[in-house]
């Protein structure tokens, strides 16, 4: 096995998953075939990093999780989590880890949420002082209050998947899986679950990997982003990375009072589109700020609005999905923790 960094919480070397099946050949017959869902990942996660692992359905991002956690057995490659072998070691590494994986709760459906918490320190031998701290700092930060002496079957969505979130940190894991931690949330408990991950990252105490199709999530939380496709990084790096790298800008909308017909040229932006008979033209960036747009267009008068767009990452990701696959991405520089 190769050796991670030394600052590395998760480190991956080649690792592949395959799996046999059994496709139809004939009208009896089936021929047994394998199919790699996950094709030779190198992947090194530091500590107190957030990262967010994406890709399309099917593309091994589930795989490469279970893997992680323990779940599932390399069938090649080297993976350590937390400096452990997840599998031989799993029982050791729960202690390390927290997960929250869709729809598989930790919670006891028929007892109050405070029980279940409760549950969790004798399970996790976790000290009382310790356990009491951690549950303080989620009762604030997820505003438990009003239900923790709801039984689990009766929350909401919401408040579930808080109490979940609450459930993976109690033992203090070193990393913290979340597997579609908003899917199905409505906009106020999306909104306060993403200020509590974003502070959580902040202060650098847990390691983060996010997968999620919600690529709201991934512009809150995430400095860091991996894409994966067809089983392979495709994307490791920055959003702002990903951005450049498959051409999008950033587009400022300009209304006018009349429509000109000899906009000023800037360096580095270009008309995009004009609308409205000539009373609103939206501008592409290509890298550069749109102050100096914006004070020319303020010279030649009758400037009634600017909106400044940021790039669309769903349209970003949709690029790079329908693209013919990609040779795997360089592994990026571990990130310094703050």
């Amino acid at each position: 096995m190769t050796m991670p960094p030394h600052d590395a919480v998760i480190h991956a070397a080649g690792l592949r998953k395959d799996f046999t099946v059994k496709r139809k050949t004939g009208r009896l017959r089936r021929t047994a075939q394998s199919v790699s869902a996950v094709d030779g990942v190198d992947l090194t996660i530091t500590t107190g990093e957030t990262v967010g692992y994406i890709g399309p359905n099917g593309a091994g991002k589930s795989t490469t999780l279970k893997m992680m956690t323990g779940i599932l057995t390399p069938t090649g490659g080297a993976l350590t989590v937390c400096g452990l072998e997840p599998v031989p070691r799993r029982k050791q590494l729960a202690r390390r880890i927290g997960v929250v994986f869709g729809q598989r709760s930790q919670l006891w459906w028929d007892l109050p949420l405070r029980e279940s918490f409760r549950l969790l320190r004798h399970v996790y031998s976790v000290p009382a002082a310790d356990h009491a701290h951690r549950l303080e700092t989620c009762r604030r930060m997820l505003d438990l209050d009003a239900f923790l002496d709801t039984p689990v079957r009766q929350l909401s969505l919401g408040q579930r998947m808080r109490g979940e979130i609450t459930a993976a940190l109690l033992h203090g894991p070193e990393v913290l899986f979340l597997d579609e931690p908003t899917i199905g949330l409505d906009v106020v408990s999306k909104h306060a679950l993403r200020a509590f991950l974003a502070d959580l990252g902040a202060r650098g105490d847990v390691t983060i990997v996010l997968t999620t199709h919600d690529l709201a999530d991934i512009e809150r939380l995430c400095p860091r982003l991996v894409v994966v496709d067809h089983g392979r990084v495709v994307h490791d790096g920055t959003l702002a990375a990903l951005h450049e790298r498959y051409g999008s800008r950033r587009r400022v909308v300009v209304d006018l009072d009349r429509p000109y017909d000899d906009l000023p040229h800037v360096p580095g932006v270009k008309v995009d589109r004009v609308e409205d008979d000539g009373h609103r033209v939206v501008f592409a960036l290509d890298g550069v700020p749109a102050g100096g747009l914006i004070a020319r267009l303020a010279q030649l008068g009758g400037l009634r609005d600017v909106a400044v767009q940021e790039p669309d990452i769903e349209e970003v990701v949709a690029r790079l999905y329908t693209t013919e696959p990609a040779e795997p991405a360089e592994p990026a520089e571990p990130a310094v923790p703050a």
